[in-house]
């Protein structure tokens, strides 16, 4: 199989394999990726398992044709990628192993040797020429190994991304990308959020077209698409709104709780209920749900004056992958002294940044009328965001939601007639209470001032501390006259029929513009509030937070040039030219300053 003219795959579909990992189910298999590049050298990217080493040769005699191997390029260590390494090279003599140091050390654990004779050791940035293909290492320790490397051919711009982009799934079986890649992806590399947005960063410099995994397909088309998701998933986050309720039940008292809450969730307004019974479904896709969605429902019994285990088994899984930036809620069930909150909780100390629901559910062997009461309460704390955006339940005039401004981040959102848009600005006031009032200050240059001007209404999104960068890099580094701000997130629309976003916000307002003033390089719109609500009580994000602990620290250690201070990019230089424009977030000569 073709990737490109001089690109082929020799990998190898597994059907034999019923647990990757010996943990993970997999119904339609693995596939085992490796790739050949055809150029004046010849280079081999990885093995494959150690069970097809013959049909793997004979893929590689197929593709190289009258040639030989001159390269053998190592990017991870595992065995179902480095299996064959010592079968290869006694089948091709004059091969070398390109590699790093880390995966040589390695080498000499699994085969007894570090092929000294016959490597090449690679780094960061270093190169490779086969020919007319120009080959770029770099490194990506801890994702999922150390001493992982990918490979950027500058010639056909394809990416080899070891084990990122991978999924579960041989080759020959049609099945949905994202569902599998997910549950692959939080299942083996959730870990390592932090080392993956390193990688993220690196690759963004690079101008590719296609993206060859260890497992999984090609990627060759829509990469934004795949590239957005690695970000929501390395940064922990809500990739989906809805509420995953996962649950153990010894004689059913506690199943019959958890189904009245997820009809009562539903019934207010939750776009999506998720429900895992941890004693009978596959417990990775239980895990999987838990980072999907935004909420979760914990709800088991007391065992032995602990949980039960199954729950015990779930939610270590969950923090020994960094589980984070989720609101839980608790439901208990015990016949005489409850424990299993108090448990739970102690658990979950060891995540960050989660919210827990002020409302809890006790059940006492069965439901009465307290816990039924509970679970009420619970739903409606739930679903308070929900029951704000549907406009039969919700108050369309909360002027409360006037006390969420502040010197915070917020996000004003337009409509220029074809599509919606929006920015950051963090200059919105308000003027007046007798009648309301709000200023928002807009600079000129920004595409937000002249369609406002023109229409004349706006809606300003309060964000809230849950805000990921994501959110600024989206409607802070781009402008809305030539690209789609919402092409990541599906807005909900207000009355004004402007858009407000569905996720990272505690209230937003629509506002009409009652008056103008032109302020030189800005203009302020002083407006009237025609609709406000409280979407949820989380805290607005302020400027001093987003500096603090939203924004990347740049990583400027060893480096002399310039550093962007709206991004971080760095460049590293001894003299910024005075035309250059930051290739994150498009700012100018005039946001960098010297690295000290």
């Amino acid at each position: 199989m073709f990737i490109t003219d001089d690109i082929k795959y020799v990998g190898v579909n597994d059907h034999e394999i019923d647990l990757f990992e010996g943990q993970y189910v997999v119904e339609n298999g693995m596939s085992y990726n490796s790739y050949v590049v055809m150029d004046e050298k010849v280079a081999v990217f990885d093995t494959v398992d150690a069970r097809f080493n013959h049909q793997w040769l004979d893929n590689i005699k197929k593709a190289v044709g009258s040639k030989v191997p001159d390269y053998l390029i190592i990017q991870h260590m595992e065995p179902d990628h480095s299996a064959n390494i010592l079968n290869f090279m006694n089948a091709y003599k004059g091969a070398t192993i390109v590699s790093s140091a880390k995966a040589f050390a390695m080498m000499k654990n699994f085969f007894g040797t570090e092929f000294d004779d016959r490597r090449i050791i690679v780094g960061e940035g270093d190169t490779l020429s086969l020919g007319k293909h120009n080959l770029t290492f770099v490194t990506a320790p801890m994702v999922h190994w150390p001493e992982v490397i990918v490979t950027y051919d500058s010639t056909d711009k394809v990416l080899f991304s070891a084990d990122g982009f991978g999924k579960f799934g041989a080759l020959d079986v049609e099945e949905d990308w994202a569902c599998e890649a997910r549950r692959y992806y939080i299942g083996i590399v959730g870990k390592y959020g932090v080392q993956v947005q390193a990688l993220l960063k690196k690759a963004a410099g690079l101008e590719i077209e296609k993206i060859c995994p260890l497992h999984g397909p090609v990627l060759t088309e829509n990469l934004g698409y795949y590239l957005n998701l690695y970000s929501i998933w390395s940064s922990y986050d809500i990739e989906s709104e809805g509420i995953m309720i996962a649950y153990t039940s010894v004689y059913g008292g506690t199943k019959k709780a958890v189904q009245l809450l997820a009809d009562k969730l539903t019934e207010k307004g939750c776009p999506k209920v998720v429900v895992n019974d941890l004693a009978r479904c596959d417990m990775a896709e239980a895990v999987e749900d838990a980072f999907r969605y935004g909420k979760i429902v914990l709800a088991t019994t007391t065992y032995n004056a602990e949980i039960f285990p199954f729950m015990r088994e779930f939610i270590n899984h969950l923090t020994e992958r960094n589980f984070q930036k989720r609101t839980v809620a608790f439901m208990e069930n015990g016949s005489w002294a409850p424990l299993a909150t108090k448990v739970m909780k102690e658990m979950l100390t060891k995540s960050k940044n989660l919210s827990y629901c002020e409302n809890e559910v006790r059940i006492l062997s069965a439901l009465n009328e307290e816990s039924r009461a509970q679970i009420d309460a619970l739903s409606d704390e739930l679903c308070a965001g929900y029951i704000a955006q549907d406009d039969g339940e919700s108050s369309k005039n909360d002027l409360t939601a006037l006390f969420n401004i502040g010197y915070g981040l917020y996000v004003v959102t337009s409509n220029d007639g074809e599509k919606d848009n929006g920015l950051i600005v963090n200059t919105v006031t308000q003027v007046t209470n007798t009648p309301n009032r709000v200023a928002v200050t807009i600079d000129k240059q920004n595409y937000s001032h002249h369609v406002i001007k023109q229409t004349g209404i706006m809606n300003v999104n309060c964000l809230s501390v849950e805000a990921p960068f994501k959110v600024f890099e989206d409607f802070g580094f781009r402008s809305g006259r030539d690209t789609d701000k919402f092409e990541d997130m599906t807005p909900l629309h207000s009355k004004n029929g402007l858009a407000f976003l569905p996720r990272y916000i505690n209230s937003f307002m629509s506002l009409k513009v009652e008056q103008y003033v032109d302020l030189d390089t800005h203009g302020m719109f002083i407006c009237s509030v025609t609709e406000a609500k409280i979407i949820s009580k989380a805290e607005t994000m302020t400027y001093t937070y987003y500096m603090e602990n939203v924004k990347p620290k740049p990583a400027v250690e060893g480096k002399k040039g310039y550093v962007c201070k709206i991004c971080g990019y760095v460049y590293e230089g001894d003299v910024l030219p005075d035309d250059f424009v930051c290739p994150l977030c498009k700012h100018g000569v005039a946001d960098f300053e010297e690295i000290q």
